[in-house]
């Protein structure tokens, strides 16, 4: 069926043999048993919903891990020259910031360098290696980085100069010619774990070598920053991942570190940390020096052992913050979401000119989450057309650049399955289009979203909730489950902050339940919301209501289908 949005929904479809199978073997609930089925759970997921499992590192017996850890080593017993190459965004700058702790952890000296978003352009291009080398390092570190850096490469061999590149991001034969290069996109023993951001890889690198060196180094107090990388990054929240996210929030307290401490005071949140709160609300934050600021400041308030240095810069990416969700909400109100619905393209490409080109992701995103479908934004940067690309799990846009750079359609171009930027010749703008369009109409399907049954108001209760929070922590391929409600009624619609809506919604059994919208305030969904007298039916997912005294349910709106005219 398809929505006010243009998303067509239809119900998981799943073999009742098999959720009762799953049901019996883990005593769980059907709901559950249906929704780890969908996700195809692995026994360790299975087992992590309500035992403690011990995180371990799956790379000890990785041959790219041994030989980078053999550079690594050699370069620190040589006194070299240490320099780190990240990337401006947050996976990027914990990445970089994690390198360095470890350095500083054993005393060993190093400078680093985050590309400057507009005046060097993304990643390690030789353009930029050549500029930094000029600081005569023996070791370059590229975090985040570096997997199609040939070039760049190819001159620091020529100039015996040593490199280790960790990262994740696509990856395209023929590779750097470099044997220290850890990519689980590669072909590679460890492909099995590309689910990883670069944090989680730099992570295991650091925890590889101090155990290889037998070095009395602790470091698991970082997981925390690992674990913020990797919602940032839109990275699966799922097998290590999870592991990840279960023993980081369980044991993290918010009052002993400086930047949670800081940001939960400002915002006067006082709860347990969340997954939510580190993907709204801390990850925004730590992005927006490389957004439209210092790039290095995400680095440096991740780094920096004074207190009061930490606070100030960590107050003026604050203020950043907060000027970026102003030119946000400015840029969205000029998109034209009656027109892109309109012309229902699988893909949405758009030019938006005069906007920063630290805000086109974060444009794209939101525009992405409300239609479900690939967006890519493109704006001017001088003589180029700049464009910042979020992509869906059916289609991976990080493969299609890498095809579309060979065809020379773009000048540059990189990134992961779900998230790419793109620089283009302004007359190439169209051919770029088209050769998009005919890729997704040649190889792809309509992305249809699933929900995972339908439900009544009445049903939502204690158990229930608490059923649905065996599953947590929700995130990335582990959302927090979607349900069809029907035949329900608007009512005491409230406009929040100017950009979200509460209200109650009623059912023919004259049940209420609170809800809110957090969809684009222009979209068609914000209009029924405001507008609609009539019976609607939502998609919606439930949600414990954790700002008022007493903990009660509540529904956030997904998304909304008119109902039918009753004969």
């Amino acid at each position: 069926m398809k929505s006010v949005s243009g998303k067509y929904w239809e119900e998981i479809k799943s073999s009742n043999r098999i959720i009762q199978k799953i049901k019996n073997e883990t005593n769980l609930s059907e709901i559950i048993a249906k929704i780890i089925l969908y996700r195809n759970f692995d026994q360790t997921e299975i087992l992590s919903i309500e035992n403690n499992i011990e995180l371990s590192n799956p790379f000890l017996n990785s041959v790219d891990f041994e030989n980078c850890s053999i550079i690594l080593d050699e370069s620190i017993k040589n006194k070299d020259k240490i320099l780190i190459i990240g990337d401006y965004d947050v996976d990027g700058s914990v990445s970089t910031a994690l390198m360095i702790k470890f350095l500083k952890k054993i005393n060993y000296p190093f400078e680093f360098y985050i590309p400057d978003r507009i005046d060097d352009g993304y990643g390690a291009s030789l353009r930029l290696v050549k500029k930094l080398c000029q600081k005569k390092p023996s070791l370059i570190i590229m975090v985040d980085c570096g997997s199609n850096s040939n070039e760049a490469i190819d001159f620091l061999n020529q100039n015996n100069i040593k490199c280790i590149i960790i990262d994740h991001h696509e990856i395209f034969k023929p590779y750097p010619k470099t044997k220290n290069l850890i990519n689980p996109k590669k072909e590679c023993d460890y492909s099995t774990l590309d689910y990883f951001c670069a944090s989680a890889l730099t992570y295991f690198f650091i925890d590889y070598f101090i155990k290889r060196r037998k070095l009395n180094v602790t470091f698991q107090e970082e997981l925390i920053y690992v674990l913020l990388a990797t919602i940032a990054d839109v990275m699966p929240l799922r097998k290590i991942n999870r592991i990840i996210a279960i023993n980081v929030l369980k044991n993290f307290d918010v009052s002993e570190n400086i930047i949670f401490k800081t940001i939960f005071n400002i915002k006067n949140i006082k709860k347990k940390l969340s997954v939510s709160d580190l993907g709204f609300i801390i990850a925004p934050i730590i992005n927006s020096s490389g957004r439209i600021g210092d790039s290095k400041n995400g680095v440096e308030v991740l780094i920096d052992d004074n207190e009061e240095n930490k606070k100030k810069i960590l107050n003026k990416l604050i203020h950043l913050n907060e000027k970026r969700k102003l030119l946000e909400t400015n840029i969205l109100k000029i998109i034209d979401l009656a027109k892109i619905s309109k012309d229902n393209n699988d893909i949405i490409i758009l030019k938006v000119n005069n906007i920063h080109e630290g805000l086109i992701g974060i444009i794209a995103s939101k525009i992405k989450d409300y239609f479900n479908k690939p967006v890519i934004i493109f704006t001017t940067s001088g003589s180029f057309l700049k464009g910042s690309a979020r992509s869906t799990n059916n289609f991976n846009i990080g493969k299609y650049i890498k095809v579309a750079l060979d065809k020379k359609l773009i000048i540059t171009g990189g990134g992961h399955n779900l998230a790419a930027g793109i620089t283009l010749k302004k007359n190439n703008y169209v051919l770029f289009k088209n050769f998009l369009f005919k890729i997704y109409e040649l190889n792809y399907k309509k992305n249809i979203s699933k929900y995972i049954s339908k439900l009544s108001i009445s049903a939502i209760n204690d158990k229930f909730i608490n059923e649905l929070k065996k599953l947590e922590p929700y995130g990335p391929s582990n959302e927090r489950p979607y349900f069809l409600f029907e035949n329900l009624t608007i009512l005491k619609t409230t406009i929040l902050k100017n950009k979200f809506i509460s209200c109650l919604l009623k059912s023919s059994t004259d049940k209420l339940i609170k809800s809110i919208s957090f969809n684009l305030i222009d979209s068609n969904i914000s209009k029924i919301l405001l507008n609609y007298k009539k019976e609607i039916s939502i998609i919606a997912q439930i949600n414990e209501n954790l700002h008022i005294s007493k903990n009660s349910a509540q529904l956030t709106i997904v998304d909304i289908i008119i109902n039918p005219i009753k004969a």
